[in-house]
């Protein structure tokens, strides 16, 4: 039975239904019917909906409408086109901060996978992620979140810091003006800034001790998938912070660190059955970049006791 927030393709508004044939001139048409401040009915209903799950912890709807729903109306309307701008949705969410931080986290993660970001675009992201985070580790956050929603936060953070790196690197194609805005923007997406909130996340989460503890048979993350079922806490920060340890393996990969990448990894015992198996992605990235370190490392010994499990 499909649930209440999942959508006819009759229920599109027209002003986002793509044409019956797509010429070239499609997406150029598409582009100039595109209004942000323009909210369809299955727009409204779906951050509703969303709205009231997260503010009720419900988990199991979380997922299913940030998993399917978003993919669905994305597919939809809006191929070719951002979704509504968050000053467009917040009415309908009580103006909620952090939902609204939330909401623009999915906005640009749909405008990087879908369409071509331009420079401000990407700054306006790494300023929501600081803001986000920030609240994150310097607010109250009581929200539990899908772990799928959670490693998709950092596994963003860190390619759209690779995808800022190489946009700022070609510079033979820029004109004068974008040279300006990056040389204005010079702290977007800087390596220390982004090392710093995802060690901070790790710091702050205590995710380290709580491995440690669960070894010992104190704590019960594994068991859980490091939800909180009896609702006493929230998973957030918790889940970034374990997250966090596999961002910081790829990003110091990617600076050829290999060493202190292995160093951030060590509390996860990847010789066990671990949450980082429960989503995919975390799962290959994890084995990807610890099996690469090794490699670059020529740790052929721990490579091949590892991938023989």
């Amino acid at each position: 039975m499909a649930s209440s927030y999942d959508y006819d393709d009759g229920s599109l508004d027209s002003r986002y239904a793509r044409p019956p044939s797509s010429g070239q001139g499609g997406g150029a048409a598409a582009e100039l019917s595109y209004d942000p401040n323009f909210v369809p009915d299955s727009v409204k209903t779906f951050v509703v909906h969303l709205y009231r799950h997260i503010r009720e912890k419900n988990v199991y709807e979380i997922h299913q409408m940030y998993e399917g729903s978003f993919q669905r109306l994305s597919d939809r309307m809006f191929r070719e086109n951002p979704w509504p701008s968050v000053e467009a949705i917040a009415p309908y969410v009580d103006n909620d901060h952090v939902f609204c931080l939330l909401y623009r986290e999915m906005w640009f993660r749909h405008v990087y996978a879908r369409l071509a970001p331009t420079g401000q675009q990407r700054v306006e992201s790494w300023d929501n992620y600081c803001s986000l985070f920030g609240v994150v580790l310097h607010g109250v956050v009581s929200m539990q979140l899908p772990n799928q929603w959670l490693w998709d936060m950092v596994d963003e953070f860190v390619y759209q810091f690779q995808s800022y790196c190489q946009y700022r690197a070609k510079l033979k194609n820029k004109t004068e003006e974008e040279l300006q805005f990056l040389r204005q923007y010079d702290q977007a997406w800087n390596i220390y800034g982004v090392l710093n909130y995802l060690q901070a996340l790790v710091e702050k989460s205590s995710i380290v001790d709580i491995l440690e503890r669960e070894k010992e048979g104190l704590e019960q993350f594994t068991a859980t998938d490091g939800y909180d079922y009896e609702g006493g806490t929230s998973n957030v920060l918790k889940m970034l912070g374990y997250y966090s340890m596999i961002g910081l393996l790829r990003v110091h990969c990617l600076l050829g660190d290999y060493h202190t990448g292995l160093k951030c990894l060590a509390p996860i015992d990847i010789s066990q059955q671990g949450v980082y198996m429960i989503v995919i992605g975390s799962h290959i990235s994890t084995i990807y970049h610890y099996g690469f370190a090794n490699l670059m490392l020529r740790r052929l010994a721990v490579l091949s006791s590892s991938f023989l499990l």
